[in-house]
């Protein structure tokens, strides 16, 4: 049996990189995806793919930066497929500058991105998910099963990066709502953890070019495989890994934790 076998994933930023890996790798291992990208072009090619892995795929470009799209995310979901047991909360972006040079426009347009999505998707998720729980509690005496959420945050929110005062500070209040929400759900058998990668090869961390708002200039992709003990970038594919372990049944009675996949990079 599929190690997500009938399960119902709703995956966000689920275009492009680690979002994209994560909804074949789910399609692969049985779930029906709900393939989340605010740009449409990426998120059918995402959820052909998914459907290619032999699995069910719902294409939603809802901006979920806004709650009533994000509430309107989850009932289509629901209406399509009858039910949501999994959130991955992956949507994410940066605008790296030193603090000094930030402003309100970029800082907040970095946490809404990151960190305001997360909350409205869960958000959103709890009457498909903490109502569900609650409902089979009141007639068995338990939830019937383990519904997750997972949080893609970073290992630059766990040690800090120079020109990323935005991002980590977004990261870094994933962390803190993960562990909190692992508390307040627990007792509905809802798991919440969240997946740290440190340097993995997605259009974010690709050789920044002249006049681009995203990447990483050349000579600083260089230094950072110089600090991964592994040897070598992470690939978006290792972070989805990450996310099903902790999506599936064997890690029921994981929650609350922050799992860094970084290949041993030194510092996180």
């Amino acid at each position: 049996m599929a190690r997500l076998e009938d399960r119902v994933a709703v995956i966000t930023g689920a275009g492009r990189g680690i979002g994209r890996a994560t909804a074949i790798r789910f399609a692969q291992e049985g779930a029906a995806v709900v393939v989340n990208d605010v740009d449409p072009e990426p998120a059918e090619e995402a959820a052909q793919a998914v459907k290619e892995a032999g699995a069910r795929a719902q294409v939603s470009i809802h901006n979920t930066v806004d709650l009533d799209q994000a509430k309107e995310m989850m009932s289509r979901a629901a209406e399509e497929f009858g039910k949501v047991d999994i959130l991955v909360n992956n949507a994410g972006i940066t605008r790296d500058k030193t603090f000094h040079n930030l402003d309100d426009e970029i800082w907040d347009f970095v946490l809404n991105v990151n960190l305001r999505t997360a909350f409205h998707c869960s958000l959103a998720a709890m009457p498909y998910m903490r109502d569900a729980a609650k409902r089979e509690m009141g007639e068995g005496g338990q939830p019937s099963y383990h519904r997750k959420i997972n949080f893609t945050t970073s290992v630059a929110a766990l040690v800090g990066n120079s020109g990323q005062a935005n991002y980590t500070a977004a990261k870094g209040a994933i962390v803190a709502l993960t562990k909190t929400l692992a508390r307040e759900l627990g007792p509905f058998r809802i798991n919440v953890n969240a997946v740290a990668p440190g340097f993995i090869e997605t259009r974010l961390t690709q050789a920044k070019q002249e006049g681009e708002d995203i990447g990483i200039p050349e000579p600083i992709r260089q230094m950072a495989v110089m600090l991964i003990a592994l040897g070598r970038y992470g690939q978006p594919e290792d972070v989805a890994n990450a996310h099903l372990y902790l999506a599936s049944e064997e890690a029921d009675f994981i929650s609350g934790v922050v799992l860094p996949v970084s290949g041993g990079q030194l510092g996180a």
